[in-house]
């Protein structure tokens, strides 16, 4: 879809490798809390920062952080950040400051620091009914928020680990299956139920579920 939207900057083999640089301050998930603290927006940590807030433990390193909010409720999470930009990301281009119509196409946007030009937060704006996900790759598979925000014992809110393996399973890279290697031992076996029964919907015959 990204394609068919005007403007945005197509990113240089050189401006990619830089991204690690430009996400090398970024926030952890405490930061990240405080700074939504009070919110009412049903938000929450996603990708392997959630994998370790389920754990109750960093694992490994990570290049950015991720949260998940559902889109309607976008606005109430940019207004959090007057003093910072939104920038909209996909298929490898970039719009800065991006407009209603660029995220309306798009559902990944990166909070910028004006200041120093990195990057210190990645919001992911999800599809939803309501109070109700829905799953952006296959909009048949939908769950309660209520059912898949988790908090730990701190109160921060991530998303359940059944939920970020199922992101994860569809591309699958090495470091996917390491945090999949390491995080099923944790879950529960109605955890590993669910997450064996959406892999069949969305990824039938994924190499995953040999192993659930």
């Amino acid at each position: 879809m990204s394609e068919q939207l005007p403007g945005g900057t197509e990113l240089s083999l050189a401006e990619i490798e830089a991204l690690g640089a430009r996400w090398s301050s970024c926030w952890t998930p405490r930061q990240v809390a405080q700074h939504l603290a009070g919110i009412t927006v049903p938000w929450c940590v996603a990708a392997g920062w959630a994998l370790d807030l389920f754990r109750g433990t960093q694992t490994r390193e990570h290049g950015d952080i991720e949260i998940a909010v559902p889109a309607a409720s976008f606005p109430e999470i940019r207004d959090r950040f007057p003093g910072y930009a939104f920038d909209a990301v996909s298929s490898g281009r970039i719009w800065e400051n991006a407009t209603p119509d660029v995220l309306a196409a798009t559902h990944q946007t990166w909070l910028r620091d004006h200041t120093t030009g990195n990057y210190l937060l990645d919001v992911f704006r999800e599809p939803h009914d309501g109070d109700i996900w829905i799953y952006r790759h296959d909009q048949t598979i939908r769950l309660a928020y209520g059912e898949i925000i988790h908090h730990t014992p701190d109160g921060i809110p991530y998303l359940a680990p059944e939920i970020v393996l199922l992101f994860k399973a569809k591309h699958a890279r090495p470091k996917d299956r390491a945090d999949f290697d390491g995080t099923i031992p944790h879950m529960t076996p109605a955890q590993r139920r669910t997450l064996a029964e959406l892999l069949a919907r969305a990824h039938p015959g994924h190499p995953w579920q040999a192993s659930l």
